[in-house]
C-alpha cells in the first residue's frame, strides 16, 4: 500500500521551533514527527510513501538518507512554490498512477503534524466497502472551519466557526458539522477528475466533487486520540499524553 505524507509547508505556528528545521523534523519523545508518522503508516501495511519539501527541504533529504529511508520506498516531492494540499497531491499523482494494475488501490494522505491512533486499516476498509473516491477521518471538536455530512455520512458543505452561514454543495436532510483531522483515504480516481491546477487546497476539489455527486465520507474517530501539533504549545502538550500513555510511539 502506498501513502503520501503533507510535509512542505513552512511551520510558522511552530516557531521558534521551525527557525532552524523543518516541521517535520520537530521532536515528540525523541522522534521526530516525519519518523512517527512513517512508523504509523508502516504499521498499517504501508511499504511505499512520497513526501512532499519545501521548507528546510534538504534537511528531511538527509534525515531520510541517514535512517536508509527506515526500510521504506521513499520518494521526495520538491515544491519550488508552495502548492498547498490540492496542488501538492496533484503533482505527486504519477507516483499512484505508475503501476497500472494498482491504479484502483486506495491510497493514505496523512499531515506529518498529526499524532493519532485512527484505526486507518479500518478506514481503508470502509472506504472500500463504500466504493468511495475519498473517506476523511473526523472528529466532533471546536475549530475554525467545519466539514458538514448528511445523514448518510457523506460531504455535503462547509461552515466556518460555529456562527456561520453553512455553504451547502448538496441537498441535504439533517446536517452534521465535524472538524476534520487532517487523514484521508483515496482513490486515484481522484486524479481524473481534479481540475484545479495550481496551489489550491484539497477541499476545494472535494466541495466541487461532492456537488457533482461522488461519494465522499466521513470516518468517525472521536473515540481515538488525536492532536494537531501545528502549534508549539499543542508539541509540550503532546509530550505530557505521551508520558501519560494516551498513545504510544
Amino acid at each position: 500500500m502506498k501513502a503520501m505524507i503533507l510535509a512542505a509547508g513552512l511551520g510558522t505556528r511552530l516557531r521558534p521551533l521551525t527557525n532552524n528545521r523543518p516541521k517535520a523534523l520537530v521532536e515528540v519523545g525523541g522522534r521526530t514527527l516525519l519518523e512517527i508518522t512513517l512508523s504509523r503508516l508502516r504499521a498499517f501495511g504501508v511499504r511505499e510513501v512520497i513526501i512532499n519539501v519545501h521548507h528546510f527541504a534538504d534537511m528531511v533529504v538527509d534525515f531520510l538518507k541517514k535512517n536508509n529511508d527506515f526500510g521504506m520506498r521513499i520518494e521526495v516531492s520538491r515544491e519550488e512554490e508552495l502548492l498547498d494540499t490540492g496542488g501538492g497531491l496533484k503533482k505527486a499523482a504519477w507516483f499512484f498512477l505508475e503501476d497500472s494494475a494498482e491504479r484502483d488501490e486506495p491510497f493514505i494522505l496523512h499531515n506529518v503534524d498529526v499524532i493519532s491512533t485512527i484505526d486507518l486499516g479500518r478506514m481503508v476498509q470502509l472506504h472500500r466497502e463504500h466504493q468511495a473516491l475519498a473517506m476523511l477521518a473526523v472528529q466532533q471538536r471546536e475549530t475554525s472551519r467545519y466539514l458538514l455530512f448528511d445523514e448518510g455520512l457523506q460531504l455535503c458543505g462547509r461552515r466556518a466557526g460555529s456562527e456561520q452561514q453553512a455553504e451547502l454543495v448538496r441537498p441535504a436532510g439533517q446536517v452534521q458539522a465535524w472538524a476534520f483531522s487532517g487523514i484521508h483515504v483515496i482513490s486515484p480516481r481522484l486524479f481524473k477528475v481534479m481540475t484545479e491546477e495550481g496551489a489550491f487546497s484539497i477541499i476545494t476539489s472535494y466541495l466541487r466533487l461532492a456537488a457533482q455527486g461522488e461519494n465522499i465520507f466521513a470516518f468517525r474517530s472521536d473515540e481515538y486520540y488525536w492532536s494537531d501539533l501545528g502549534r508549539a504549545e499543542n508539541v509540550k502538550q503532546a509530550e505530557r499524553d505521551l508520558k501519560n500513555r494516551a498513545f504510544s510511539l
